[in-house]
């Protein structure tokens, strides 16, 4: 493996430089330039020798080579084509022998079919900012469930992720976190902890899949009804809770359904824990079918 000083701003600028390559804004790409926070997220996930790890936008490879040091076989999702070659050339005896693999491209199009393929037990990924909210929710929604995830993301993104009902950040993407994990902050890091500096703290938060996962009759009917329970935030779960229903074409009433789950009409979304809603999701879906 190639070493690369990566807890040094001037050694990553010259490496660049000397390739001919460039930070891209678009792909959210900042480097984690303090080692012990490197080591601490990678312990938080408590991986076993031989386990199988995605990591998301690898970048130089800062990452990688903490997973691949546990003893992980890695696959790495990475789109910056200049990135691609030097880990290609960094990590090539680990390609070679098979413990580290790159799939090449946006990872909100082919994590799909590299999960259907061979779903690894646990995701990794200093998630670009642009992309965090909306990858993590898609892999909740399409039923995807990791041993463990580690995320180093926007504060603010984190702040939802753990929020709790009547909270200011409590929203539909903290639902969508919290059916499916346990969700646990493993530290914060301010922006001098990145290179080149972003305009925004991080948090980084560990992922540990429910042990007893609190399941509904209708899963994909759960996640639409709650994203739209949270969709006017103003209103009223009843008038949400009835648009939906109508946009749907169902017949039944709002009052009704929500009798039945034992919920008040004018309470909020936000009001309204994981267990509550998946309560509700059951009775409507009952009601509808």
């Amino acid at each position: 493996m190639h070493k690369i000083e990566y807890n040094s701003p001037a050694a990553l600028k010259e490496f660049l430089c000397a390739n001919g390559l460039g930070m891209q804004k678009k792909f959210g790409q900042n480097f984690l330039i303090n080692e012990g926070a490197r080591k601490k997220i990678i312990a938080a996930l408590e991986i076993k020798e031989g386990a199988h790890v995605w990591e998301i936008g690898p970048g130089l490879g800062c990452m990688t080579a903490e997973l691949l040091g546990s003893g992980a076989n890695v696959t790495a999702f990475e789109i910056d084509r200049g990135f691609i070659s030097a880990l290609k050339n960094f990590f090539s005896d680990e390609i070679e022998n098979g413990n580290f693999k790159l799939l090449e491209g946006d990872v909100l199009k082919n994590w799909r079919p590299a999960y259907e393929k061979n779903a690894p037990q646990f995701l990794f990924g200093n998630l670009p900012y642009n992309i965090a909210a909306s990858f993590i929710a898609q892999t909740i929604e399409h039923g995807a469930r990791f041993e463990k995830c580690a995320f180093t993301v926007q504060k603010e993104v984190a702040q939802r992720m753990d929020a709790k009902p009547s909270e200011k950040d409590y929203s539909s993407f903290s639902v969508l976190c919290q059916w499916a994990y346990d969700v646990k902050t493993i530290c914060d890091l301010g922006r001098a902890n990145f290179w080149p500096r972003p305009n925004v703290d991080s948090r980084s938060v560990l992922f540990v899949k429910k042990s007893e996962f609190p399941r509904c009759k209708n899963p994909n009917f759960f996640v639409k009804m709650q994203r739209a329970l949270f969709s006017s935030r103003r209103k009223t779960v009843k008038n949400n809770l009835q648009a939906f229903l109508q946009s749907h074409g169902f017949k039944k009433s709002a009052e009704e359904i929500l009798l039945s789950a034992n919920i008040k009409e004018s309470a909020r979304a936000e009001e309204l824990c994981v267990e509550t809603l998946l309560r509700l999701s059951d009775c409507a879906n009952d009601a509808i079918m």
